[in-house]
């Protein structure tokens, strides 16, 4: 099975063997045009095939690495943060940490890059409830 290709990514490997910037360009626009090329479609593999691990932050920080606009990744990358932080909290805690355990998860989400107000809310029984953050 082959893997999606951002516009900047699969610019890269083609240059060594084009001819001139022009037919490289040319060759792109036309897999563009048949939606054999798509970073729409590149940002959304990628960004699901990353959020099994990482957050968002991560995420974000990989397809602007990869090329992929800024509007794309806005929208592609903070879908759902909250409950893919869930579902790593669940997977590695057995109950909601509302306990000095909350703290550690949520020093080890920001270490993964998730954004710093996602692991608190995930980590709580209810979105609003943080009084277990108290110092």
């Amino acid at each position: 099975m082959r893997r999606e290709h951002s516009r900047a990514e699969l610019a890269r490997k083609l240059a060594p063997y084009a001819d001139c910037a022009e037919s490289l360009a040319a060759v792109l626009e036309e897999l563009a045009s048949r939606k054999q090329l798509s970073d729409e479609r590149y940002a959304e593999a990628r960004a699901h095939w990353l959020s099994r691990k990482y957050g968002a932050a991560k995420i974000r920080q990989d397809l602007k690495a990869h090329g992929v606009a800024d509007a794309i990744i806005a929208r592609v990358s903070n879908d759902g943060e909250a409950e893919r932080a869930r579902t790593i909290l669940a997977r590695k805690y057995r109950e909601p940490a509302i306990t000095p355990q909350a703290k550690r998860a949520a020093r080890a989400f920001c270490r993964v890059a998730v954004s710093r107000t996602t692991p608190f809310a995930a980590c709580s029984r209810s979105p609003t409830t943080s009084s277990y953050l108290s110092v």
